[in-house]
C-alpha cells in the first residue's frame, strides 16, 4: 500500500489531470441529476420522458388493432438498423483506438498540453477509459438491437389471447427498455468528446465538458409548444 508521502507524490504528479477528470464527471453526473428532478416534477420536461409514454401508447394502438400490422414491423426494422450502425461503429472506434495504442505516439498529442502530465502511463490510462466507454455503447447498442428483435414477435401477439405475459403494458416496457440501451449508448456517444480532448489535455477535456452540457440540455429539452394565440400571431405575420 501507498503511504502519505507516496501518495502525495502521486498526486501532485497527476493533479491537474485527476482534477480535471473528477470535475467532468462530476458536471455530467449533476447534470443528469437536475434531468431526474426536473423529471420527476414535470414528466414532459425531456424527449426521453415524452418519448416513453409515446412508445407506451404505440404498442397499445398496435396492440389493440387485433391483426399483425407492417407498420410495426417497419418502424422497429428502422430503430434496429439505427442501433446496428452505432453498434458497429463503436466496434471501427474500438479498433482505431487499439491502434493508436499500439503505435504508442503519444507525445505528438501533448503539443497543446500545457497543464497536464505527459507520462505515457497515463496516455495508456486515458486510451483504456476511453475503450471502456466504447465498450459501453457498443453493449448498449447491441442490447437495444436484441430487445427490439424480441419487441418485433411481441407486438404482433393479438390481446385477445389474454396472455398475462404478452399484455400491451409489458410489450411497451420492453420496448421502453430497448430505448433507454438506446440512449445510454448516445450518452457514451457524447462522452467521447471530452475523453478524446482529454489526450491532448486536461484544460481541453474541462472545456469540452463545459460545452458538452448545455449541447446536451439544449436537445434533451422537450421543445416548447407555442399556444394557440401565438400560433395566431405568427400566422398573420407569416402573411
Amino acid at each position: 500500500m501507498l503511504d502519505y508521502s507516496q501518495f502525495s507524490a502521486f498526486f501532485s504528479t497527476f493533479q491537474n489531470d485527476i482534477i480535471s477528470f473528477l470535475a467532468s464527471v462530476s458536471l455530467l453526473l449533476l447534470y443528469h441529476v437536475y434531468l431526474r428532478n426536473k423529471v420527476r416534477k414535470n414528466p414532459t420536461y425531456t424527449v426521453q420522458a415524452i418519448n416513453r409514454t409515446a412508445r407506451r401508447l404505440w404498442v397499445e394502438t398496435m396492440m389493440n388493432q387485433g391483426k399483425p400490422d407492417v407498420i410495426a414491423v417497419q418502424t422497429l426494422r428502422n430503430s434496429t438498423m439505427a442501433a446496428t450502425f452505432l453498434a458497429s461503429t463503436a466496434v471501427l472506434l474500438i479498433m482505431g483506438v487499439l491502434t493508436l495504442s499500439s503505435q504508442n505516439q503519444g507525445h505528438a498529442w501533448q503539443i497543446f498540453n500545457t497543464h497536464g502530465t505527459n507520462h505515457p502511463e497515463l496516455w495508456l490510462f486515458k486510451l483504456m477509459l476511453l475503450l471502456i466507454n466504447l465498450f459501453v455503447a457498443f453493449f448498449s447498442f447491441s442490447m437495444a438491437i436484441r430487445i427490439y428483435n424480441h419487441v418485433g414477435f411481441l407486438i404482433n401477439v393479438p390481446l385477445s389471447l389474454n396472455h398475462p405475459s404478452l399484455s400491451a403494458k409489458h410489450v411497451s416496457a420492453h420496448l421502453n427498455s430497448a430505448g433507454k440501451y438506446y440512449s445510454i449508448g448516445m450518452r457514451t456517444y457524447y462522452y467521447c468528446v471530452p475523453l478524446v480532448f482529454w489526450l491532448f489535455g486536461p484544460g481541453l477535456m474541462l472545456l469540452a465538458t463545459a460545452g458538452l452540457v448545455p449541447l446536451l440540455y439544449k436537445h434533451d429539452r422537450s421543445p416548447k409548444v407555442p399556444h394557440d394565440t401565438d400560433c395566431a400571431v405568427e400566422g398573420e405575420e407569416s402573411y
